[in-house]
Formats: C-alpha cells, sequence, structure tokens
C-alpha cells in the first residue's frame, strides 16, 4: 500500500511540477486541470463457471470489480489520470492461484485492490505524444502487446511511451519497467524490455505494421516460488515481425484480411538454448448487411521442448476461449506448438422498438480445430458462443460460452465454461 501512495502522491506531484514549467502558476494550473476532470467509474458483475475433466469439483465464482478515478483536463498538452481497481469475490468456490483452492478448476480472478493506472501524458505536437507511467497499452490486435482485459485485474505497464509520426509512419516505442499481471503484486514481474512498433499505410486496402518486442522478465514476489522464477525467465523472448492488413468493398461485401509472420528467440534471463520458432497468421472476413464470416488460420511454432509464446498478449481472445493451452507465464502454448483454424459467423443485430432495453445485440459462433505443429497430432475442437446486448445507455449484459473437447488422454482437459456478466461504464 506504501508503494501505492508513493506512486499518486509523486504523480500528483509531476503534475504540479510540469504546470510550472509550463509557465503558469502551479496552483492556477492544477486548478484549472481539476475543474476539467472527468470522472472514470467501471462496475463488472461476472459469474464463471468452470466443468474440467480431472476435477471432481465445479468452480463457481462470482466477482465484482469497481474501478474508479479520473482524468483531468489539459494544460499545455499536458493531462493525467488516475484510477484505481477492486476485485471482490463475493464466492470463492474456485482456484484463484493465490486462495489455495486447489481442488477446484482455475479462474484467474484473485481479489486485490490495487492502482491500475497512474500516468502523465503530454501532447509535445499534434503528431507527437509522451506518456510516463502507470499506463494500458494495446498494439495492433493485442496478440503481442495487450492488457489482458477479460481478466477483472487489468494488466497495465510502468513505462515510458512515446507514439510519434514519421513522416507517413506511426511509430510507437516503449521502455517497460514493470509488468502489473493480473494476479495482484506477489505476481508482477520486474522488467528490462523493449517495444517498437512501427505501420505505414498505402491505402484502406493495404496497410503494414512492423514490430520488435525483447522482453527480459523476473519475478517480483518477495518468496517466489520454482514456478514464479521459471515463469518470468522462460516468458524473457525477443519477437520480430511484420502484418500486413487491409480492406476493401466488392459490391456490398465489405472485405477484410490480415497476413502476419513474426519469428522468436530467447532474450535476457531466459535459460534455454539458442532456438527460432515462428508465428504465422492468416485471416479473412466478409461482412454483409449484419452477417460477417471470418477464417482464420494461425500457427505457433514448437520444438518438442518450447512452444512459442505471447507472454504480454491478451491471450484469451486466441485459441479459444476455453484457455485449454494456458500455461507457464500467462501464455497459451504447447511444446509441439499448435495450429488453429476457427470458424467466426458474427450477426450484429439493431435495436427493437418492441425491446429498447435490449439495444444493438451481437451474436458470434466460433469453431476451432486444433492440431500440433511438430507431428500433426489432433489436440481436439472447441465450440465458442457469445451475445452481448445493451440493457441502458451505461449497462450491458455479455452471456458467454466455450466448450473444449480433447481428441486424447495426452492433450490439454476437457472441460466447458459459462459466463455472466453485467457491465456499467460511467
Amino acid at each position: 500500500m506504501t508503494n501505492r501512495i508513493r506512486i499518486l502522491l509523486t504523480t500528483t506531484a509531476a503534475v504540479a511540477a510540469l504546470g510550472v514549467a509550463a509557465g503558469a502558476r502551479a496552483e492556477d494550473t492544477v486548478s484549472e486541470a481539476i475543474g476539467a476532470s472527468k470522472p472514470i467509474f467501471e462496475s463488472s458483475l461476472r459469474s464463471e463457471t468452470v466443468d474440467q475433466f480431472g476435477f471432481a469439483e465445479k468452480a463457481e465464482a462470482l466477482t465484482w470489480r469497481n474501478r474508479f478515478g479520473f482524468t483531468t483536463g489539459e494544460y499545455k498538452g499536458i493531462k493525467a489520470i488516475i484510477e484505481v481497481d477492486s476485485v471482490e469475490a463475493l464466492t470463492e468456490n474456485y482456484n484463484s492461484t493465490l486462495n489455495g483452492k486447489t481442488a477446484f478448476p482455475n479462474v484467474v480472478d484473485p481479489e486485490v485492490t490495487e492502482i491500475n493506472r497512474a500516468q502523465l501524458s503530454w501532447a509535445a505536437t499534434e503528431t507527437t505524444t509522451l506518456t510516463v507511467g502507470r499506463q494500458r497499452i494495446i498494439l495492433d490486435d493485442a496478440r503481442f502487446i495487450g492488457n489482458v482485459g477479460w481478466r477483472q485485474d487489468e494488466q497495465t505497464y510502468d513505462a515510458i511511451r512515446l507514439d510519434t509520426m514519421l513522416g507517413p509512419v506511426k511509430v510507437t516505442g516503449a521502455y517497460i519497467g514493470r509488468v502489473n499481471r493480473i494476479q495482484g503484486d506477489e505476481k508482477d514481474w520486474k522488467s528490462n524490455s523493449y517495444v517498437l512498433n512501427a505501420s505505414y499505410s498505402v491505402n484502406e486496402a493495404l496497410k503494414f505494421t512492423a514490430f520488435n518486442y525483447t522482453f527480459d522478465f523476473e519475478t517480483t514476489a518477495t518468496a517466489p516460488t520454482a514456478a514464479d522464477i521459471a515463469n518470468a525467465k522462460i516468458s524473457s523472448v525477443s519477437t520480430t515481425g511484420l502484418r500486413a492488413y487491409g480492406s476493401t468493398w466488392v459490391s456490398s461485401f465489405k472485405l477484410n484480411y490480415v497476413a502476419q509472420y513474426a519469428g522468436q528467440s530467447p532474450s535476457g534471463k531466459n535459460p534455454a538454448a539458442d532456438y527460432t520458432l515462428h508465428e504465422t497468421m492468416l485471416e479473412g472476413a466478409a461482412t454483409w448487411d449484419v452477417y460477417t464470416f471470418k477464417v482464420n488460420y494461425e500457427i505457433l511454432e514448437g520444438n518438442g521442448t518450447q512452444g512459442f509464446v505471447t507472454p504480454l498478449g491478451t491471450v484469451h481472445a486466441f485459441e479459444g476461449w476455453a484457455d485449454a493451452f494456458a500455461s507457464v507465464g500467462g501464455n497459451k502454448t504447447h511444446p509441439n506448438g499448435i495450429k488453429d483454424l476457427s470458424y467466426n459467423l458474427t450477426i450484429a443485430g439493431h435495436t427493437k422498438p418492441w425491446a429498447p432495453w435490449f439495444m444493438n445485440p451481437t451474436l458470434s459462433v466460433i469453431y476451432h480445430d486444433f492440431q500440433t505443429d511438430r507431428l500433426g497430432q489432433d489436440i481436439g475442437t472447441e465450440w465458442d458462443a457469445i451475445l452481448t446486448a445493451g440493457i441502458t445507455k451505461n449497462l450491458s449484459l455479455m452471456l458467454k460460452y466455450a466448450d473444449f473437447e480433447r481428441a486424447s488422454p495426452t492433450m490439454p482437459a476437457s472441460r466447458t465454461k459459462t459466463w455472466i456478466m453485467l457491465q456499467y461504464k460511467l
């Protein structure tokens, strides 16, 4: 708690100091900025049930996350965000990975109260912004850098980030000093990591992004377990890749595509012998009226000992919502790699006059077929489905389901998961 208070006081002092540097009296700058502040408030009540092979008990979690804070007004391009997350377990028949309830399957939503964001940003020019402090970072589709926003305790970063334009090229560069992971302070990582992401748009039909993410982690736990140490080290990797994407219209159909290729090798404190693994992803989607059909094929290579990993990605969004491949460091991986062929049908409806409390409903159904990259073994299949709708302008409902069925006893355990969530956003 002392560290959290220190972050808050340091950030507030920095706002005042920057106001002085900008050429105005500190009290005037702070009062004007505070006067133009906007509150942040979100409340998420979620039920998650897990029925997993190998466990006699079902996991039943009812958690309530409240997020509150404020964004100050801007003065000479400077503004601050302060935000706190508080997660409570209203029922705790699940293994949060911290509560010791190992008779139940995992639901990685431990009780935690912490500063989620405490950042200063300075818009030096119309095309350049510097952000310092505890912040949310999401790049591209969050495959490699994300906030793991699905879990109740969001992943944020203690980082220095620069966003700028170099002619037609948009560049994001960041240094990450700490990763505030989804399991609270004891599972966070000290970091000596560098992020570089550059994108160029030829036109709407053809855009490119090149990236290099070099990670070096170690655990922050005061009494780390062998698993804590290993998880941080095995997640220390360097990944370099290229992404091409775009969209165009063909008659009444909107077509979208993504093609991505990345290579990965150990870095920093990773004890593994040198290796190179690759990720390849191809995706095509067609939208007509309220219907979207998407096909995605992704290969994460594995060499029999190590699989391709994405330690800072929002991994829940990939390789199935059942999270059957969840492994060390929060990665989804398999020693022999993963081939994932998925089909997604989405129907985005409209608000009906006779159901104004069911606004803009959206239904998605997804099917996954999994194999290993190495040896070509069948892993299993998965069905996912999600229904979302607005109840009021600020309150929304989500129903979600995942069913993973393994192909053989050597593969990750079969499981089904169901979620019901009410979310309020100010």
